[in-house]
Parts: C-alpha cells; sequence; structure tokens
C-alpha cells in the first residue's frame, strides 16, 4: 500500500462564537485509512457537532458547527504518521 503523505496542510482559522468552521487536508492517495482528526488531543467522530468527510477522494473536511469558547484549541489532522495542524 502505497505511503500516503499530506500535499496540502491546514490552515489557522478565526471564527465568532455560534459560527461554523471548516478545516481541510488534502492528502496524495485516494481512500486513505488510517486518517483521524483531533481537537486538542481528543479524537472526533462524526456527529451532528462535528462534521467528517472526503471529497474527490484526496480532500478531507472537518467542520465544526456552532463553535464555543470550549472548541478554542489545536485541530490536528493524521494520516499514518503524518500530521498537519492548525
Amino acid at each position: 500500500e502505497p505511503d500516503v503523505t499530506i500535499v496540502s496542510g491546514l490552515k489557522d482559522m478565526v471564527v465568532f462564537e455560534g459560527d461554523d468552521v471548516t478545516f481541510q487536508c488534502q492528502v496524495s492517495h485516494e481512500n486513505a485509512r488510517d486518517v483521524e482528526w483531533k481537537l486538542q488531543d481528543v479524537a472526533l467522530q462524526n456527529n451532528e457537532m462535528n462534521e467528517i468527510s472526503v471529497e474527490k477522494g484526496k480532500v478531507h473536511k472537518l467542520t465544526l458547527r456552532k463553535v464555543t469558547d470550549q472548541d478554542i484549541g489545536t485541530i490536528t489532522f493524521r494520516v499514518g504518521p503524518h500530521t498537519s495542524t492548525a
């Protein structure tokens, strides 16, 4: 299986409380496995507050809905041994 790397990393974002914010990270290969999103070292799951999706097979997206001051912190995207933070 090819080593999947991060082609385009996360960007820092500033948002207002109550807004939605989307982070995206592009990887080198489609259908990457062993992918994880974290907020302050807590793994995120796809649910009504966090939307995790993949577009065109390579662009991984995380949308945090109606952010609060509890959501302040570091977002981490990991694929295999490679990480990107914002």
